[in-house]
Formats: C-alpha cells, sequence, structure tokens
C-alpha cells in the first residue's frame, strides 16, 4: 500500500490534539522529572492490578495440563484413552475467544475502560468457578466457552488500553511486565498443583486445583477494585492534577494522535482489514499460540515422559516459566531501549524451534530435553510479548489497534486450537507429529518478523525520503490515515 498524500488529511478530525497540544500557547513542555513522576504514578495504577488480573486468568485457562494428572480424565471424561475428549475440552475455550476478541475490542472503546476490564473480570471469575462443579464433558466444555467469552473482553483490550497512557518507548517493557504473568501463572500453577497432589481432602485433587487456581472469589473481589483503581482515558480520569492531564494527553499525542471519549472510526476498521501485516502477524502468533497452548496443556505431561512421577513433573514446570520472565523482560528492555522489535522476535522464535528441534532428535538424554523445555517456553513468552507491544504502536490510530490487534490474535488462536490436538495419548512418549509441526511453526514465524522487520524500515525510509525526516516529539496526526500518516514512523 502507497503511503498517503498529506493533502488528503482533514483538519476538523476530533482527537486528543484538540484539547491539549505542544502546539498551543498556553502549552509548557514538561520537564524530564515530571514525566518520570507521572509514568511512576500510573504504573503504581495500572500494572499492579493489570498484571494481578492476568495472573488468575492465565491460571484459570492453563490449569487444565495440571488438572490431567490429578485425575480429571479419569472421572468425568470416562477415562478418556485416546485424549480426544481433553484435548476438546482445551480448545473449547479458543473457539468463544477467537469469536469475539475483534467485536469486543472495538465495542470496548465506547465504554469506560475500566468498566469494561471490570465486568470481564468478574464474568470470567464466575465461568472459572464453576468448572469445579463440572460433571461431565458437557459442563466441562460449557464452562471453558463462557471462560473464553469474558477473557476475550480483556486480553486483547489491554495493549489498546496501555497505549493510552504509555509512549513507544515505554510500551514494551510493561507489556512484557503484563504478559510476563502469564509465565509467572505457568510457574505458579505448578507448585500449586505439586501441594494439591500431596493434600488428602474429600473431593478430588482436580476440583481443588480448580478452586485454587481459578480464585474466583479473588478473580471476583479484584474485578471489582479495578472499577475503583483504574484510571479512565486520559482525559476524563479522576486520578490527575490538571497538569498532569496536560502532560498525558501531549504524550497520547506524541507518536499518534488520540481519539476523544467513546468513538469509533469506521474508515479505520476497514483500514485494519487491508493490511497486509496485519495478517502476517497473524501467521506470527498462530504458530506461537500453537506452541503456547501445548506448552500450558502438555508441559506436564512432556516432562514425565522423562520418567517422573505426576507430582514431580509438576513442580519441575515451575523453573522453564521461571526463566521465560525474565527472558522476555530483558528481551522488552533491550526493544525499548533499541526501538526495533522484529530482529528479537525472529532470535526468540529460532530459541523457541531449537526447543523442539531438541525434544525431537533427542530422545535418551533428559537433561538436554529439560533444558530444552526452558528454550520453548522462553522463546515462544517472549515472542508473544513482544509482537504485542510491537503493533500496539505500528497500527497508528487507537481504532485501528482496536481492530487489527484482536485481528491478529484471533488468526493466532486458530493455532491454540491445534495446539491443542498436536499431543494425543497415542503419540506419546515421543510426541514425534507434535514437536515436528510446532518447530516448523516457529521457523515460519522467525522468517516473518524478519520479513516485517524489514518492510517497516523500508517504509520508513520512503517516507523520510518523500516528506522529510520527522522532528524527534513531534505531534504525529494519524486521526484520518492511521499509520499511513506521512508523518507517521513504523517501529521497525
Amino acid at each position: 500500500m502507497k503511503d498517503a498524500d498529506p493533502r488528503t488529511q482533514e483538519d476538523d478530525t476530533k482527537s486528543t490534539s484538540d484539547l491539549e497540544s505542544p502546539s498551543n500557547s498556553n502549552y509548557n513542555v514538561p520537564t524530564a522529572a515530571e514525566e518520570k513522576k507521572l509514568v511512576r504514578k500510573l504504573d503504581w495504577y495500572i500494572l499492579p492490578i493489570t498484571c494481578l488480573l492476568y495472573l488468575f486468568a492465565y491460571l484459570d485457562r492453563s490449569n487444565l495440563g495440571n488438572a490431567r494428572l490429578q485425575g480429571l480424565p479419569e472421572d468425568i471424561l470416562n477415562g478418556d484413552p485416546t485424549g480426544s475428549y481433553f484435548d476438546w475440552v482445551n480448545s473449547s475455550f479458543f473457539f468463544s475467544y477467537i469469536i469475539f476478541q475483534i467485536p469486543a475490542t472495538i465495542a470496548s472503546k465506547l465504554f469506560p475502560p475500566q468498566r469494561w476490564l471490570s465486568v470481564a473480570a468478574v464474568g470470567w471469575g464466575l465461568a472459572s468457578t464453576l468448572m469445579a462443579t463440572a460433571k461431565n464433558f458437557g459442563g466441562l466444555v460449557t464452562a471453558r466457552v463462557f471462560l473464553g467469552l469474558f477473557e476475550a473482553c480483556f486480553g486483547p483490550g489491554i495493549p489498546l488500553y496501555y497505549s493510552l497512557f504509555y509512549t513507544k518507548e515505554e510500551l514494551g517493557l510493561r507489556l512484557a511486565y503484563w504478559f510476563g504473568f502469564a509465565a509467572v501463572a505457568g510457574a505458579f500453577g505448578g507448585l500449586i498443583a505439586f501441594g494439591i497432589q500431596q493434600s488428602t481432602v474429600h473431593i478430588a485433587h482436580w476440583q481443588l486445583l480448580f478452586i485454587n487456581e481459578a480464585g474466583g472469589a479473588a478473580t471476583v473481589l479484584i474485578g471489582i477494585l479495578s472499577v475503583f483503581i483504574l484510571p479512565h482515558r486520559p482525559e476524563a480520569t479522576k486520578i490527575f492534577t490538571p497538569r498532569e492531564r496536560e502532560i498525558a494527553i501531549s504524550r497520547m499525542n506524541k507518536d499518534a494522535t488520540g481519539d476523544v471519549g467513546a468513538t469509533v472510526n469506521k474508515a479505520h476498521i476497514w483500514l485494519a482489514f487491508r493490511d497486509w501485516r496485519i495478517y502476517t502477524a497473524g501467521v506470527i502468533y498462530f504458530g506461537l499460540n500453537s506452541a503456547l497452548a501445548s506448552i500450558s496443556a502438555f508441559l506436564p505431561t512432556i516432562i514425565k515422559t522423562f520418567g517422573y512421577t505426576n507430582a514431580l513433573a509438576q513442580l519441575l514446570t515451575v523453573p522453564p516459566y521461571a526463566v521465560a520472565a525474565v527472558v522476555m523482560t530483558m528481551f522488552a528492555y533491550a526493544t525499548d531501549r533499541m526501538q526495533t522489535r522484529g530482529l528479537f522476535m525472529s532470535v526468540a522464535c529460532l530459541i523457541g524451534a531449537l526447543g523442539y528441534l531438541l525434544l525431537l532428535t533427542v530422545h535418551d538424554n533428559n537433561s538436554v530435553r529439560y533444558f530444552a523445555t526452558f528454550c520453548i517456553t522462553s522463546g515462544t513468552y517472549t515472542t508473544i510479548g513482544i509482537i504485542i507491544a510491537w503493533f500496539a504502536h505500528n497500527l497508528g490510530s487507537e481504532t485501528k489497534k482496536a481492530t487489527g490487534i484482536p485481528m491478529f490474535m484471533a488468526i493466532g488462536q486458530c493455532g491454540s486450537i491445534l495446539g491443542s490436538h498436536l499431543f494425543p495419548k497415542t503419540d506419546g512418549p515421543k510426541y514425534i507429529r507434535g514437536f515436528g509441526v510446532i518447530c516448523a511453526l516457529e521457523l515460519l514465524a522467525a522468517l516473518c518478523c524478519f520479513i516485517l522487520h524489514v518492510s517497516y524500515r523500508i517504509s520508513n525510509k520512503r517516507r523520510d525520503a518523500l516528506y522529510g525526516v520527522p522532528k524527534p516529539g513531534a505531534k504525529v496526526n494519524t486521526s484520518v490515515l492511521a499509520d499511513q500518516a506521512p508523518e507517521f514512523r513504523y517501529m521497525s
């Protein structure tokens, strides 16, 4: 798609730049100390509760892997000798998650964000708790479908919400902190499952696992508190002083013009559907989520094939997740500092592919195979965390972000359905098909990351040649053309 001509931009577009901007005569450019103080305040209000919510959300969707080793198939899935019932229970979450991502994220722009996220949290908290009451395959699938519906209102909306407050130099690390709690959830899930496996209780261990890991009451409570803690949009929140609001709104307009209030730009929805880069990101996300779904559901089973007991296999899932959280934070920090993401993502995908290649080819050395689990968790989680931050900037406008981010996520979550069916019991203990398919998908993702990196660099150079190099920190009007605005520059 050719870069747009600046003469096609309209002057009367409604945006936050109409409220405050560096071009206003009364606007005082913030000092570094003022901006740092504001970012620190935002971190305290936003990061703890959104990260905690994602911790519970990911515990809810990933605890099936541990429940499988605690008698769930034998109790309510008729023994599930082939593993097919378990696969469908696992993948049922993703059907509703995929279907509702795009409409839910676009609709979220019409409501106060803190209220939208609160309702989503309360909904999935109730759905996850009800998983413990399931008596059969149908009951478990129903709870998982509603879990996916409510989580579709939360996960894709967080990058959009963060982009209201953080600049592209700050966004990668913050989203890494947020998504890092998916890895933390994997670590905590293993510890909780190990403890429950040792307990003597009057209900099934998997039911106790769902009750404890789902934390339904805690999720509902935190969801209610989020209405009062999470800030509204910068132009509407009550947590800011007048000066802080002025600075926050100018930061919204620094990289791309923000919308005001409950507005949706229909033209930008269609821009998203016509953007080939979003579909390329979908290919990347497809491969990563095939890996992620299989890690979440089957990592305890994979480690058990090394010859360990059920309890020890669940405990040994903790270190790979912990290392993945650290690696992802390091990569995200580096991408923020260097203002480039594509090459780092390619490297992370190659690390994940190496892990699957080792599992595919090494069958008699459990130390090497256990090392491979560190590679697959670190490579997969790191790339997912970075690509979310990448497109939270590169789509330009809020409406295009609200459409494009759930678009590539929805495409990618189809990979989760695939990943849920790649490790049937009949393929154990070597699981050649599963490891081979995901290894190939990780390599394809690495190639697509590199293609996007080169594409963004070419577009930036073309715009520099046509329109000149923009001044650092200058306001970019993306309200009409989104990321096709002549002054807009992509992060490569």
